[in-house]
């Protein structure tokens, strides 16, 4: 069973992640609300996968990407962004993201997704 960490500053997008993931056989090891508590969640509880924001307040998620692949380069991230976020999604790409997911989250493409990164 993964380990996932979910990170995202919109309480309702962390509820609706974690459904999907739950209801396929993930396990939830934690949450947090930006990049900075995501840094310390990933030190924390080192999860097979992480689903990371791209905009959110105090550090966003390409810095935090930045910093857990600066201490633990096999880290396996997937970017969660909007609409309308290209250059941020590739940017993230380029920091060490092995994927990104659109906001709506349609459960099989997240799955797809967190799938896909696992076995890489």
């Amino acid at each position: 069973m993964a380990r996932v960490l979910i990170v995202d500053d919109a309480a309702f997008m962390r509820m609706m992640l974690k459904d999907i993931l739950v209801k396929n056989g993930m396990e939830v090891v934690g949450e947090a609300v930006n990049g900075a508590d995501a840094v310390e969640k990933y030190r924390e509880l080192t999860p097979d996968v992480v689903t990371m924001d791209i905009t959110m307040p105090e550090m966003d998620g390409i810095t935090a990407v930045k910093q857990i692949k600066g201490f633990h380069p096999q880290a396996k991230i997937i970017m969660c962004s909007a609409m309308g976020q290209q250059p941020m999604v590739l940017e993230a790409i380029q920091a060490g993201a092995k994927d990104f997911v659109v906001k709506p989250f349609q459960a099989d493409r997240v799955m797809d997704s967190i799938n896909k990164v696992l076995g890489s």
